[in-house]
Order: structure tokens, then sequence, then C-alpha cells
């Protein structure tokens, strides 16, 4: 049977009018432009709100009905198209919740999105730091027992904001329970669920957060799901939080000019997740599960497999992720991420009657692989900082922001107030966030991702070896 799509279906309908632009944008279906013609060939699809192809910001039409179908597949109460990516969402759905002055209790490798949302709204974060994984080697979820405690020190708690997978797949194993503890003393639970889009597709993959109840759940529909950069879903379930408040936030901070491809690209994705069956789940299985076992036999590599089966972790005995990642990449084999221990591929999440040259693909990484091995050995380690499991920054958002800064030799930091996020990327989980102090073993672990080559985003000038922070 032929998915829906509605948005889709509108944008066809209008197209085949071949109607006469004197709207926005310039671009004139694309006749004025001069991009390549692969290209250019889209941009006829790249209309504008016209008569027939509804109002991102007030749908009643295409997009009313294709936000509908969504809710439906992913068994929301409502669910937005976001066409500014999950960036948007999370910070809408903090809006939604949050006032100045409120205390919110955040997981503390969230998303910088996340963080931003925090300084927006001028909140007082109370941060929960997750535990190591030895077996992914990276960050996972928080534990429900350190949910409650800080529930009990910080009992006026507005919002739990959570993080579900993690970067590399990984799925907290407490999530369920702690959903139904926050709902027990009237807290709504926000979680960016960016990397779960696919979820819903159900076993072999873990279930998504909105089975287990989240309030407001946060989709990066374009990380794993057949849609554009910036695509993205927001869902919302329950009463504990206003869904209209959801709806003004997306309005005030999504674009204007919403992209009709993006939304197109949304609607089909959805479609892609309504139509995958049974038959589709085995056959993917199928094929990952002889590609996972074809690259298992290649000598000195090592397959970790993730929660989540599109996540594959590639790592090679005494050398480091990024010297694997340069010798992929010579072999046009571009993976999501490298960091010290190894290199993430995502997989495509393939139907029945799809495919992907496998072969040839395991044929280019053991050759990466056979090259990895004959250079010198440079694996290394980096010490993650201890940090408390619940702690508060030193200073509010407020007071930040009429505070001076000043820039010092990073070895001179220990005890300074930080007055920058500073991210090493991947994993991306803020090494120091605004407000919160640099330590001796912040510096250290700052210094081991340095000297992996590892990129620092953020409020930097490390090239000069230098950082932002409050003064004395």
């Amino acid at each position: 049977m032929k998915p829906r799509r509605p948005l889709v279906d509108a944008l066809i309908k209008f197209h085949k009018q071949q109607p006469f632009s004197f709207h926005v944008p310039g671009h004139k279906h694309g006749e004025l432009s001069t991009l390549p013609k692969a290209m250019r060939n889209a941009l006829a699809y790249d209309f504008t709100e016209l008569t027939g192809l509804d109002d991102l910001h007030y749908p009643e039409e295409a997009i009313q009905e294709a936000e509908q179908l969504l809710s439906e597949v992913y068994d929301a109460d409502h669910s937005s198209f976001l066409v500014n990516g999950s960036t948007v969402g999370n910070l809408a759905m903090v809006h939604a919740v949050c006032q100045e002055g409120d205390t919110v209790i955040v997981q503390r490798n969230s998303h910088k999105s996340i963080f931003h949302a925090l300084e927006l709204t001028k909140v007082k974060p109370v941060y929960v730091v997750p535990a190591w994984d030895e077996t992914s080697r990276s960050v996972v979820g928080v534990a429900l027992e350190e949910i409650q405690e800080a529930v009990a020190q910080y009992p006026d708690a507005k919002a739990v904001i959570l993080t579900y997978p993690n970067y590399y797949g990984m799925a907290a194993l407490d999530l369920k329970e702690i959903i139904a503890y926050c709902h027990s003393r009237n807290i709504p639970v926000l979680v960016d669920e960016a990397h779960g889009a696919h979820f819903q597709v159900g076993n072999p993959f873990p279930p998504s957060s909105l089975k287990f109840g989240a309030d407001v759940v946060v989709h990066s529909a374009h990380k794993t799901l057949p849609a554009m950069t910036m695509g993205s879903f927001l869902h919302h379930n329950g009463n504990l939080v206003d869904g209209k408040k959801i709806k003004k936030y997306l309005r005030m901070l999504q674009s204007s000019s919403p992209s009709y491809l993006i939304m197109a690209s949304l609607d089909d994705a959805r479609a892609f997740v309504q139509q995958y069956s049974p038959e589709d789940r085995r056959s993917f299985e199928d094929k990952r599960t002889q590609f996972v076992e074809s690259l298992a036999a290649i000598p000195t590599l090592e397959v970790f497999q993730s929660d989540d089966p599109l996540k594959l972790m590639l790592r090679v005995s005494g050398h480091s992720g990024f010297q694997l990642q340069q010798q992929l990449e010579k072999v046009k084999i571009y993976g999501e991420l490298a960091d010290p221990y190894q290199v993430m591929l995502i997989l495509p999440l393939l139907k029945k009657t799809q495919t992907y040259p496998f072969a040839d693909i395991r044929s280019r990484i053991k050759e990466a692989v056979q090259r990895v091995a004959e250079e010198p050995l440079e694996e290394i380690t980096v010490k993650v900082a201890e940090q408390e499991k619940i702690s508060v920054p030193e200073l509010s958002f407020e007071e930040m922001d009429i505070e001076d800064r000043e820039w010092i030799v990073y070895t001179k930091a220990i005890g300074r107030i930080s007055a920058a996020m500073v991210v090493p990327y991947p994993p991306g989980v803020p090494l120091v966030l605004p407000g919160e102090k640099w330590t001796l073993a912040k510096l250290e672990e700052l210094m081991d991702y340095l000297a992996t080559g590892a990129q620092i985003q953020g409020e930097h000038r490390l090239s000069e070896k230098l950082i932002c922070v409050l003064p004395q």
C-alpha cells in the first residue's frame, strides 16, 4: 500500500500546475540558480506558504495532517515538525516548562543546546553526572538512585532533563523507573532522544522514552531516518507540560520561513517508519549480522556492538581512533566520529528491498586496518575527571552575565571559575560549564584530549593555550 504523505503530495500537486513565481524565494523555482543541475532540480519544490501548501506555524491543511500522522506513528498526544534541528526542540521544551530562577535537574552529558536553553531561561541547574561505561568507552545514563537523591536535595525542581540514548547508542537502564519516579512527584521529564528517532520501529532496537511516558521527546529524524539535515520531530504527552506553550515557543524560535524541502523529507521519514515491517526488520538484522561477522574476521580489528544496532564501534588495539579515521577516509569510508579509542559507524536502516555495498565497504575497511596496524603505536587514554555526582555551578547565569572575563593560560586555571563552555568533541560532553571551577582533574582531561588531536568546541583560544575565566 502506498503510504500517505500529505505534504509531499501537496508539493507534487502544486508543482504540476507549472506555476509562475512572483513570491519568495528569489531563485524562482530554481530558474535563477547557478547551482549544479543535480542540486538545482530540488529547488523546483522549494516553495513557501502558498495557497494549498499550509503554514507550519498555524497548520490547517497538509502540514496539520502530516503532523497528525506523525503523532499516531509515535503514539504521542501531539507531534511537531522541526526545521531548525533538535536544537530548537530542546530550546522550546525547556522554555515551555521553566521560568527564570526555577531549579532544574539536568543530566550532565547533555547536548550543548540543552545548556544553551538553561542559560537563556536563567534557571538554576542541578547537574547529575552519568556513569562511565568501560565497554563502550563513553558516559551513559544516570542511575535512578542519583535522580532520587537530586530530587531529595532539590524537591522544588520544575523538571528533569535527560539524554537517551547517548551518542554511541548506549541506552540508559533506569529510564523507565526514573520517569515513573518523577511522575509520582509531578515532575515532568524532558528527553533529548536525538539519536533514537528509529527506535519506534521496534525490536531489535531499544524502546523509545515515549513508551516509558516521557512528557516531551525530541528526535533528530535526520540522524538515522531518511530526512534532510536539520529535520527533527518534537513529541508531547500528558498534562504536566502545557502543549500550548510548546507551540508558542516553537513559533518564536523556529524560522518564519520554514523549508518545505525539509518538511517534505520529514513527512517521508514518518512514512518510512510507519511502513517499516517485520520483514524489513528481519532483513536488516540478517544484513547487519553478515556485515558485523565479516568485519570481526579482519585481523587486529575489534568490533563493539552498541545497544542500538545502527551503531558500531571499530577499534584497533594499540592505535587511536583518530589513526583509524585517517586511514578509513583514505579509502573513502567516512564514519560519524572518531575518539581516542575508536571510530563509530552509523549503519543504514535498510528495508527488505534496499541494498548497501557492504562487501566493498568491508574490503576497504580491511585495507585501512592493515595500514593502521603498520603505523607506530599511538593509543592514548583519556583519564575522565572524577566529579561530584550531584553539583551546582558556583555562580548563577544571572551572576555570570554581569561579570567581566579574562583570558589566561590554561595551565594556570586550577581553582578559577570558567566563563565559557569547553566541550571535547567527540564525545560532546562538556568538560566544564560556565560558572564551574577548573580542577586539576579537569585540566588533565583537557590536556589528554588536546594530545589526541580531538576537536574542542566552545568559547576558547586553545590554539594560543588560552581559556576564558572570571577575574579573581
